[in-house]
This record gives C-alpha cells, structure tokens and sequence, in this order.
C-alpha cells in the first residue's frame, strides 16, 4: 500500500540511492528525468540528505510502498516561500502521475507547516521537457538564471554553460 510520509535519517542511504539512480548513470536513462547526458557523478550523498532531514526547515517527503521507497521530495523552508528539490520517482514508475502526487502534496504541506505564499525551484534551462511538465503544474519562468556550480557531491558538467532558471508558483491560487 503507497503512502506518504516524512523522511528519518534512517532513509538517508535509499534516499540518496534513489535520487542517484533517477538523475545519474544508466538506470536513469530508463525514466526522463535523467541528467546523464549532463552532468557526470553523483547527485547527492548518504551525508548531504542526512545533513538536509535534521535541518530544522528543511525534510524529505516519502513516498513508499511496502517499505519501499518509490519516490521523494525535499522541501525547504524559505523567507516568505518554500522550495521544491530532487523530485524523484523510480525510473520504471515514471509516467504513472506519482510525480505531480508528490509534488501536490509537497505543495500542500509547505502551505500548511510553513504557511508559505509561493514555492520555488530550479531547472537546468537545457531541459525544456521539465520545464514544460513543471509550468503545465502552475509553475511560471521567472528569467531568473544562474550559472551551475560544479561540486564533488552534485556532479561535473559534461557540457559548457549549464544554467538554472527559477520557477514559482503561488500556493493559493
């Protein structure tokens, strides 16, 4: 039975293994929201989720079934807004609309916990497929860009001039 539920530093390992295997490497090749072609590496490590769970503002939502966990989401408390991070769903479970559940209610817990007004993200600007899925889910651009940081932990561009744009969206419309 699927579920939602917030993320315990005990899920850090599969958090983090999930999240790798969607946006690094062969595995998510089989889903689309893989940055493969992008970005060599990792996307996160065990320690950098443990580190964002026991942020005070800052959690991962689960989605799990069985135990397992399918799908993931970090959220983090902002000065007026939240933000949206690391949406993942299992490569072969793309597709199916856990993703916009995920993201749903993501949103409505940032309204509710944090009383925040609008949630941001960002999205590399080579992406114009997730740019598209996230403005037909009420996500505006905003034309805000900036310059990706190459970091051990969040992988090494293999293409010059990666970019991310920010996008918003009010919570209470």
């Amino acid at each position: 039975m699927r579920e939602f539920r917030e993320a315990v530093v005990q899920d850090a390992a599969a958090i983090a293994s999930l999240i790798n295997s969607c946006y690094r490497g062969d595995s998510s090749k089989k889903g689309w929201t893989t940055e493969a072609d992008l970005l060599d590496g990792t996307r996160t490590n065990e320690a950098e989720i443990q580190s964002l769970i026991t942020t005070p503002g800052s959690l991962f939502l689960l989605c799990v079934d069985d135990e397992e966990i399918i799908g993931s989401v970090h959220l983090q408390e902002e000065v007026s807004s939240g933000y949206l991070g690391m949406l993942v769903v299992k490569p072969d479970l793309q597709g199916s609309g856990l993703g916009r559940q995920l993201m749903e209610a993501g949103e409505r817990l940032v309204r509710e916990k944090w009383r925040a007004r609008k949630m941001t993200m960002n999205v590399f600007t080579m992406r114009p497929e997730l740019l598209a899925y996230y403005e037909r889910r009420g996500y505006r651009r905003t034309g805000k860009v900036k310059r990706f940081e190459p970091h051990d932990v969040h992988g090494i561009p293999r293409v010059e001039g990666l970019e991310l744009e920010v996008l918003e969206k009010d919570l209470y419309e």
